[in-house]
């Protein structure tokens, strides 16, 4: 498979998002929208005793169009089996420039029903969302509840870690600052998050860079799993040095993607992923517009795999 273009095509009815908004390789989505009738259930298993936190996580998703409309009530029915009040928005979360003034659009209507029950998101920059007063505005707003261009927060048992993962980005106080942080932190689960992969079997492919500047802090410190966006599809790897990355870039659009030797599961599919955090494991549930889980995984905070 050749994933070394861009594979999108142009996405027609946007209203008020405007005629330059950026293209989406749409395949199967109109038999993926049209299969969200009611009639779809998923199997509510009830949460175990021990169960500590749910968030969920979505990236690539500020269209305002077809797609991330579906993929949100996706979250909605699923938010109604299976409560959660967190969200991860791993970046590109306003198309095509960061707009800020699209905030409406993209953000408050897609996801007013989450919005409205209290659900939280937390935010990180994309590349599209830097080209606008270099992601300023969105640090700013308010829902998208950021602390600066990287920052850190808790919630139970997990920390989450937010990078700047763009070009420009302060690399070098940034590295400082993770490994300070994740050194100070006593959770027992460690999650970052930014817009770039590391690992992806799609468009953008591995990226050293990354892997070299943050995978020794990741194994040092214990960090258990990385949430992406950027590649326009689902991929969940295996453990690579005690490490889980995920890619969660299917909120509103879809791109080819293909199969690694790390990869557990992958599907150019719209989609999102929940994760259920327990005292020794992070079962992961990705569901599609269809309201199905299309994966499940475990992640063991003891387990590692060396490639």
């Amino acid at each position: 498979m050749n994933l070394k273009r861009r594979q999108f095509l142009f996405v027609g009815g946007l209203g008020t998002i405007g005629t330059g908004l950026l293209g989406w390789k749409l395949a199967d989505q109109n038999r993926q929208i049209a299969n969200i009738a009611d009639s779809a259930v998923i199997a509510a298993t009830p949460p175990k005793k021990d169960l500590l936190l749910r968030f969920t996580s979505v990236a690539d998703t500020g269209t305002g169009a077809q797609g991330q409309y579906a993929v949100a009530r996706a979250m909605n029915y699923y938010h109604g089996h299976n409560p959660y009040n967190l969200v991860i928005l791993a970046g590109d979360n306003i198309y095509n420039d960061g707009e800020i003034e699209k905030i409406g659009v993209v953000f408050e209507r897609p996801y007013e029903e989450l919005l409205t029950q209290g659900v939280k998101f937390h935010a990180c920059l994309g590349n599209h969302d830097i080209r606008t007063q270099n992601g300023d505005p969105q640090i700013k707003y308010p829902g998208f509840n950021m602390k600066g261009r990287y920052y850190t927060f808790r919630r139970d048992a997990v920390q989450f870690f937010a990078l700047d993962t763009n070009r420009n980005a302060d690399w070098e106080n940034q590295v400082v600052w993770l490994e300070q942080e994740l050194s100070r932190s006593d959770a027992p689960w460690k999650v970052v998050f930014g817009h770039n992969p590391f690992y992806s079997s799609g468009h953008y492919g591995v990226n050293q860079t990354l892997i070299k500047r943050f995978t020794p802090l990741f194994k040092k410190y214990h960090v258990q799993l990385y949430i992406n966006g950027h590649d326009h599809h689902y991929e969940r790897t295996r453990a690579i040095d005690g490490t889980t990355y995920l890619t969660t870039g299917s909120g509103a659009g879809v791109r080819p993607v293909g199969s690694s030797q790390w990869t557990e599961h992958s599907a150019e599919t719209l989609a999102f992923a929940s994760y259920d955090v327990y005292p020794d494991r992070i079962e992961v549930s990705a569901m599609g517009t269809d309201k199905r889980i299309f994966d499940r995984g475990v992640i063991n905070r003891t387990y590692a795999l060396i490639i």
